[in-house]
């Protein structure tokens, strides 16, 4: 959901079955400075599950935000993470994140070098995910990894820069952000007039190299022609159900569901309030409505996580940068007083799904793949093709 005012330090300087549920007789503290506990039954799911987080950042995004409000932002050294938050990240639960950003053309070299550098800068505990084999090498709770994507393909001016951004280690691609670029439209433009046919060029060079098509920010019209031209699964990293979201336009209709599950994709529910419902309660509960809607319509198989913040939301962004946020999108994204679903906005934020999901009746299995394995699935699908 990141936004032009967050881009400004860049250019300074980033139909399911389901059992009856366990009852459960235990519960563990995850972090020992909180007193809320979960399950035995969710800490064991999460604990041994690859749990994959398809839109969020692992670092905070509020000293971010206040350095493009600082006099001097090229102090900001982008992506440095302090000790104390590599110690939330590490013990979140999380394995796999995806920190894209809706960075420009100009950005997007920049931002993948500095991407890259934080990997470097820690290499026991990060890894920059380029292939499946990558995903071996992490460990719970001791070293997790990051795939590189950018939530636009402005960047792409010609089929061959896919080929270079490649070999940088961007391995997805949304193809739009909100806004219609060269190859196609995004999601708060007034008409959709689908891909172009460079958007087709890029799709299929895409498909060639092995990087992930993202659909996420596009309009409806070019997100039906994504997953009719390319070969590969297309992703829906972060969006929701448009129908349990009051209609809104950043979510997907049926239409989309439909056709992402016939591609054998998975599409990531997000924790975003306006994309969850358009009335309150907007919480845990809600986001679980979107897994059961998708698991319904299409299967379990095709529903996971992209919680589209990092790991403490957006409401804890200090003024006057919170602001300036919200102001940075078209009236079409309907904020409400805050951007965050509640009981989804913290660390420990799969802890709480996979508690819901056991609520609901879920198995095992199928709480995994909600975690993960239905991602690390596809992209196997995606990067193997």
């Amino acid at each position: 959901m990141t936004s032009q005012t967050r881009r400004r330090f860049l250019r300074g300087g980033v139909a399911a079955t389901v059992a009856l549920p366990m009852i459960n007789f235990g519960a563990i503290k995850v972090f020992a400075s909180d007193e809320k506990t979960y399950s035995t039954r969710a800490v064991d799911l999460v604990n041994s599950t690859q749990v994959f987080d398809m839109l969020s950042l692992p670092f905070s995004m509020g000293p971010l935000m206040l350095a493009a409000f600082s006099e001097n932002p090229k102090k900001q050294d982008g992506f440095a993470i302090p000790e104390e938050q590599l110690k939330r990240v590490l013990s979140s639960g999380i394995d796999v994140f995806h920190p894209a950003m809706g960075v420009g053309a100009d950005d997007a070299a920049t931002f993948i070098a500095r991407l890259n550098a934080t990997a470097s800068e820690h290499p026991d505990q990060l890894r920059r995910i380029d292939s499946m084999d990558d995903l071996d090498t992490l460990k719970k709770g001791e070293r997790v990894g990051y795939i590189v994507g950018i939530q636009n393909a402005d960047h792409f001016r010609t089929p061959d820069d896919v080929n270079q951004y490649y070999h940088l280690g961007q391995r997805i691609s949304q193809l739009t952000y909100n806004s219609r670029n060269l190859i196609g439209t995004g999601s708060t433009d007034r008409s959709d007039g689908g891909l172009s046919s460079f958007g087709v060029s890029i799709i299929e060079r895409m498909n060639e190299v092995g990087m992930a098509v993202d659909v996420s920010h596009c309009g409806d019209r070019t997100t039906l022609d994504a997953f009719e031209v390319s070969k590969n699964p297309v992703l829906i990293t972060h969006s929701n159900v448009r129908k349990l979201a009051g209609g809104h336009v950043r979510c997907k209709p049926d239409e989309a569901i439909v056709s992402m599950g016939k591609a054998g994709s998975v599409m990531g529910i997000t924790g975003v309030r306006q994309f969850v419902s358009d009335k309150e309660p907007t919480g845990i509960a809600q986001v679980i409505d979107h897994v059961d809607y998708i698991a319904k319509m299409v299967g379990i198989e095709h529903v996971g996580i992209g919680s589209d913040m990092d790991l403490d939301g957006y409401d804890d962004i200090p003024e006057p940068a919170y602001s300036a946020l919200k102001s940075g999108y078209s009236e079409s994204y309907k904020f409400r007083d805050k951007i965050d679903a509640d009981d989804f906005n913290h660390p420990k934020r799969v802890f709480d799904l996979a508690d819901g999901l056991i609520g609901r009746g879920y198995t095992d299995t199928h709480i995994r793949m909600v975690l993960g394995d239905n991602f690390r699935r596809v992209l196997g699908d995606i990067w193997t093709a």
